[in-house]
């Protein structure tokens, strides 16, 4: 892997650290230090979708409708300020269920009879053609991710309802990632147990990609 490689990830893992450690600190405070943890908090709870629709609007628009467009959602912000504030947990909490929920059905609706497990087809790309067991465990794992990210979505919205905010925040800025990252490091493992061993770097070429190795 390249230093210019790594060195983008490692700016982008600390982006994500920043973030996620910036909204706990605002989700924790809003109660004790208003004037400062709500304006930051919906500022931080609103900049995933504020982005996304920024570059949604900017491709696929021309100048003058974009321009339009994006005064019209800032207008619409402005108008919401008061109620965005006092409810951007609230906010919060949409936007990652939304995400995971997203995520679990899109894995879950590829398992359906006569289409292509998500796993089944990312690994038939780097590594195809995959032998039937190959492609019996991709399928199995397809179902663990979408298990998983619907796992996710629940225990995220209990503790929102049931639990200090300060415990869901925890959850959902500090404990998923190092879960998404579990769950590879299970799989890898348990790859490692059913397939047989001359399939299973294959199978690892998406890590290689990403990491710059081909």
């Amino acid at each position: 892997m390249r230093f210019g490689h790594r060195l983008q990830i490692a700016a982008a893992g600390l982006m994500i650290a920043a973030y996620a450690g910036l909204l706990h600190y605002c989700n924790s405070m809003a109660g004790e230090d208003p004037a400062l943890a709500e304006p930051l908090g919906t500022l931080l709870a609103l900049s995933p979708t504020l982005l996304c629709a920024l570059l949604l609007i900017g491709r696929s628009l021309p100048p003058l409708p974009a321009f339009l467009s994006i005064a019209s959602l800032s207008g619409l912000i402005v108008a919401l300020w008061p109620m965005l504030r006092h409810h951007f947990s609230l906010l919060s909490l949409a936007q990652e269920t939304a995400l995971y929920g997203l995520l679990g059905l899109t894995f879950a609706l590829s398992l359906r009879r006569n289409g292509t497990a998500v796993c089944t087809r990312f690994a038939d790309r780097v590594h195809g053609p995959l032998t039937a067991n190959e492609v019996a465990y991709t399928r199995h794992v397809t179902v663990a991710w979408a298990l998983f990210f619907f796992t996710v979505d629940l225990v995220s919205l209990l503790l929102y309802t049931h639990a200090p905010i300060r415990i869901w925040s925890i959850f959902i800025n500090f404990c998923v990632l190092p879960l998404v990252a579990a769950m590879f490091v299970a799989e890898f493992l348990v790859r490692g147990w059913v397939l047989p061993q001359g399939r299973r770097a294959g199978l690892l070429a998406a890590l290689r990609v990403y990491g710059g190795r081909q």
